[in-house]
C-alpha cells in the first residue's frame, strides 16, 4: 500500500464507491467531516454509492438523508434509492423526497426460501460456537445473517473462523467485516452488487470503466473490491486486517475511519 499522498486521481472520474462501517463511520456513527465529504463529492458532480454488509432496514434512514445516489445493502443483495429523481432501467415513478425505492437481485420466492434456510444456520451457529450471538441489527436483515464479533461483543479469531466454516459448510457465502460475520445464499457480493447498481441506476457498465471509479474500504470483506479497482483506498484502520488480506488496497490514508474518508475526498477534489 502506498500513502495517499502518492495517488493521482483519474481526471475523468465518474464516482466513489465506499464501505460504511469504520470507513464512513467512527464508533458507529458518521462524523461531520465524513458527512461533509459525501456532500462535497456530490456537489462536484460525482456519483457516490455506499456498499455495505449492514441490513436494508438499518440502511434505510441513511439512504433517505445522506447525499448519496443509493445504498447497496447486505453485501450486494438489495439497494435503496431516493425516489426524488428518475432512474435508468428501474421501474416505478419518482416519489416524494425522502421516500425510498427498494430493489433486489433475487426474486421473492428465492428470498423467502433462502431466509428460512439461513435462520436454521444462524440457530446452529449460536448453539455450536461458544459466545456467538446474532448481530443486534438482525431484525432488519432480509437476505443474509450476521454474527457480531466486534460491535457489541468480542469473539476470538478461532470462534470467527468456526462461524465462517459453519456458514460455508451449509453452502453459504461468508465474509468478515470490521464488526460482523456475514453469510448468505446467492452469487452476489460487494463487487457484483456494485456492477448491478451502476447498471440499474446509471445505465453504465462498471467493468468497462473501473479506472474511472474509486473504492474505499477497511476490512476483509472489501478485498474483492481492492483487487479489481485500480483506484482502491484503505482508511488507516485497515492495518488491523492486513495480515488476513490477500488483496490490499493500492493506497492508504493517514486518518482512520471517517477522518480517513474525509482525507480521501480532499485529496480527490483538490487534485
Amino acid at each position: 500500500m502506498q500513502p495517499l499522498s502518492q495517488w493521482q486521481p483519474p481526471t475523468d472520474l465518474v464516482g466513489v464507491l465506499t464501505d460504511i462501517d469504520d470507513t464512513l463511520t467512527t464508533d458507529g456513527a458518521i462524523t461531520p467531516d465524513a458527512l461533509a465529504a459525501l456532500g462535497d463529492l456530490k456537489a462536484a458532480g460525482l456519483h457516490v454509492i455506499p456498499i455495505t454488509g449492514r441490513p436494508v432496514g438499518w440502511s434505510a434512514p441513511f439512504a433517505a438523508t445522506w447525499p448519496v445516489d443509493a445504498i447497496v445493502a447486505e453485501n450486494g443483495a438489495c439497494a435503496l434509492l431516493p425516489q426524488d429523481s428518475s432512474h435508468i432501467g428501474i421501474e416505478g415513478a419518482p416519489g416524494k423526497r425522502g421516500q425510498l425505492l427498494k430493489i433486489y437481485q433475487q426474486d421473492d420466492a428465492t428470498r423467502a426460501a433462502n431466509y428460512r434456510a439461513m435462520q436454521q444456520v444462524l440457530a446452529d451457529i449460536e448453539a455450536r460456537v461458544p459466545g456467538a450471538r446474532r448481530a443486534q441489527d438482525s431484525a432488519g436483515r432480509e437476505c443474509d445473517i450476521a454474527i457480531d464479533h466486534s460491535e457489541f461483543t468480542h469473539l476470538p479469531q478461532a470462534a470467527i473462523d468456526a462461524c465462517v466454516q459453519i456458514m460455508r459448510a451449509a453452502g453459504m457465502n461468508a465474509t468478515v467485516s470490521s464488526i460482523h460475520i456475514n453469510g448468505w445464499y446467492g452469487a452476489h457480493d460487494k463487487l457484483v452488487g456494485a456492477r448491478w447498481i451502476v447498471r440499474e441506476l446509471l445505465g453504465r457498465e462498471l467493468d468497462a470503466e473501473l479506472h474511472r471509479w474509486v473504492y474505499v474500504g477497511d476490512s476483509t470483506n472489501d478485498q474483492r473490491m481492492f483487487e479489481h479497482f485500480p483506484h482502491s483506498v484503505g482508511v488507516a484502520n485497515i492495518a488491523r486486517f492486513v495480515p488476513q488480506l490477500v488483496h490490499l488496497p493500492r493506497y492508504v490514508t493517514q486518518g482512520e475511519r471517517g477522518a480517513g474518508f474525509a482525507e480521501l475526498a480532499r485529496a480527490l477534489l483538490t487534485r
